[in-house]
């Protein structure tokens, strides 16, 4: 056998040993479901745009399962599983997701329409992925294609929901650690921020900042005074926490860099958002301004974070399971597919 020969074997044999003992997130396909479920995205699509016919704000708050499902071990479906039988404490019911996160019903919607075609063969974490897509779309923002081939897992982790979903309190530092353990850079961090250019957030998660922040008796300085004055009237002292506020005031219900031109404006509703332009020398404060002065560049790097964020453990090959537990809806006295046990 020649050297040359023995080299390029030596480098074949290590290059599949590299393969077989550190599977990447190369398994997921955009390909995945072309010969089992063809539709599956133009189905996923329908259903999100039947129910914005009486939801407008059901985009935003799928675009946010997502995000809360990957942050937690991973884009797994653990989010959506419920309390009972092996499940003792449900990632639903942890602090970031309580009473707040929501469109799981749709969830159910769209495997039931998937059952009906492909029975058996979508997972729910694809499901949230592909929802995630449609609803930036439908909304006005980008497209992208979305990876796939990620299976469900059978435990859900509420600690880890606590402790791993940024809260919107938190400086950024803390934030930018939170993305840097799930292998999100700054850039990923202000794109994937930019999320909140629809949807609304409920006076209890930003509050604080409206009469005494971080114990000063004042304000946060860095909310404009003028939108200062609109949110306390919204949301008063002794008042509902969970009257709902436009985290966009421009343009709540369509995607587009405006939450980015807010900021420049000091009217980000959340602590979080406006820390990105408001935290003295931050490397987000360039991006910010790229942002929201070329919305182009904006939708772009989103539909990167997404796909990158969409990359985080996914569950492959023969790992997890796909979910499909039937139940009895008692109102239409039927059975309906859901995602959730």
């Amino acid at each position: 056998m020649s050297s040359l020969t023995h080299s390029l074997l030596t480098t074949t044999i290590f290059l599949i040993l590299t393969i077989f003992l550190h599977p990447s997130n190369a398994q997921l396909s955009s390909t995945f479901y072309s010969t089992t479920c063809p539709n599956v995205s133009s189905i996923v699509r329908s259903v999100i745009q039947q129910a914005l016919q009486s939801d407008t704000r059901i985009a935003a708050s799928l675009t946010r399962l997502h995000f809360h499902d990957c942050f937690v071990n991973g884009c797994d479906g653990s989010l959506l599983l419920d309390q009972g039988g092996n499940i003792t404490l449900s990632e639903k019911n942890a602090v970031p997701n309580n009473n707040s996160a929501r469109g799981f019903n749709v969830v159910d919607n769209i495997k039931t329409s998937l059952e009906n075609s492909c029975p058996g063969v979508v997972s729910c974490a694809d499901i949230l992925a592909l929802a995630a897509e449609a609803s930036v779309s439908l909304g006005g923002g980008p497209s992208w294609t979305v990876l796939l081939g990620r299976r469900d897992g059978l435990i859900a982790n509420q600690s880890g929901a606590n402790t791993s979903i940024p809260a919107p309190t938190e400086s950024l530092a803390n934030v930018t650690a939170k993305f840097a353990a799930v292998g999100l850079n700054i850039t990923d961090l202000v794109a994937l921020s930019g999320a909140h250019t629809f949807g609304r957030a409920q006076c209890r998660f930003f509050n604080q900042r409206l009469f005494n922040f971080s114990g000063t008796g004042n304000p946060d300085p860095t909310l404009n005074s003028s939108y200062l004055a609109t949110l306390q009237q919204n949301c008063p002292q002794n008042g509902s926490g969970n009257t709902l506020n436009n985290l966009d005031p421009s343009s709540p219900d369509t995607f587009d860099n405006n939450y980015f031109q807010n900021l420049l404006n000091n009217q980000g509703l959340l602590q979080t958002d406006q820390e990105l332009f408001s935290t003295s020398g931050s490397a987000t404060i360039s991006i910010v301004n790229t942002f929201a002065n070329n919305q182009t560049a904006f939708f772009q790097a989103f539909a990167q974070s997404m796909i990158n964020m969409g990359n985080i453990s996914p569950l492959t090959g023969s790992q997890g399971e796909i979910r499909s537990d039937y139940v009895h809806n008692r109102l239409h006295n039927q059975l309906t597919t859901t995602c959730e046990q």
